[in-house]
């Protein structure tokens, strides 16, 4: 059964290159440039979320995270922040996401990571 990964990047050179990534994969991929809402996001049943923290939207994509996570329904979704901020372990620590990727990042370890959480 194919697992639904949610892309939320705002960077259009980066979200080009993510769904040639995962066209491939083996995974449904929905993208989106900018930040959704809690709702929008449930009614969307991700099983992962790879998050930019810089993202466009009300909400920046740390505090989406802490949002997420702080609903008991989401609080088991995977969620995997993406960034070149210097203090991206920190920023991950506080809103409780899964894990991190500092931009740039290859490619593969990120495909091997979201199976790694997917499987």
């Amino acid at each position: 059964m194919k697992k639904r990964i949610l892309i939320i990047e705002d960077d259009q050179d980066i979200l080009e290159l993510l769904k040639i990534v995962f066209r491939d994969s083996g995974h449904e991929a929905i993208f989106s440039q900018t930040a959704l809402d809690k709702d929008h996001i449930s009614v969307l049943h991700p099983d992962l979320i790879l998050l930019d923290v810089r993202i466009k939207g009300a909400a920046k994509g740390a505090e989406l995270c802490k949002e997420l996570k702080a609903d008991p329904k989401n609080e088991k979704l995977p969620i995997v922040l993406c960034s070149g901020e210097y203090n991206l372990p920190k920023i991950a620590r506080e809103c409780n996401a899964d894990m991190y990727l500092t931009k740039p990042y290859d490619m593969m370890v990120l495909l091997f990571q979201v199976n790694r959480y997917l499987s």
